[in-house]
């Protein structure tokens, strides 16, 4: 009897390690940001924020990041990109998505999240990029809705220091005067998914 049940036991051990070494290795998404200060690479959560990473990945493949810049940069707070130009013109996106705030993943140093109006269902190109951890953003601050996150840098946050620590200042802009514009300007010059 001692026996069966070694043989089932070990049985068992073996078919797991078969299963094991025989499933897929987790695919990691990885996007890069270019920028005019160095490169930031960003793992993206699919799982928790499917429709957010849906809607970034996109933008990233058309392309449509490179030559922006990141127009909102405050010093113990968070660096923003994504919707302006250097001259200030505002580069119109794709239709709003919903927020997925609710995921469980926390506005912490380091993490991406999308940027949105007061409508919690606003957000389209515009994302941050947390320089400390801010909890008042997360699921249900500030507004009972909460800003998504949907990823978190996982090379260059040397970068994102470089880039918080920028000197800031007004700038006008087509449609009105922006604070904490970089003084010179940040510019993201390719984005791109990283390869495997």
């Amino acid at each position: 009897m001692t026996a069966v049940v070694l043989f089932l036991f070990s049985s068992s051990i073996i078919m797991l390690a078969v299963d094991t070494l025989l499933r897929e290795p987790e695919v990691k998404e990885i996007a890069v940001l270019e920028t005019s200060v160095g490169v930031i690479e960003i793992e993206l959560d699919r799982d928790k924020a499917p429709v957010t990473v849906e809607n970034f990945v996109t933008y990233v493949e058309e392309g449509f990041y490179d030559g922006l810049v990141f127009h909102r940069v405050m010093k113990g707070f968070m660096i923003q990109g994504g919707g302006f130009q250097p001259d200030g013109t505002w580069k119109e996106g794709h239709a709003p998505i919903r927020n997925e705030a609710r995921n469980g993943l926390k506005n912490e140093r380091g993490t991406i999240a999308m940027a949105r109006s007061s409508d919690p269902d606003s957000a389209t190109s515009q994302f941050y990029i947390n320089t400390v951890d801010n909890p008042g953003l997360d699921y249900p601050n500030p507004d009972g809705y909460g800003y998504a996150v949907f990823g978190k840098v996982v090379e260059g946050m040397d970068v994102v220091d470089a880039i918080e620590s920028a000197s800031t200042g007004d700038k006008a802009t087509p449609y009105e005067v922006i604070s904490d514009w970089p003084v010179t300007d940040i510019v993201i010059i390719r984005a791109y998914m990283k390869e495997g």
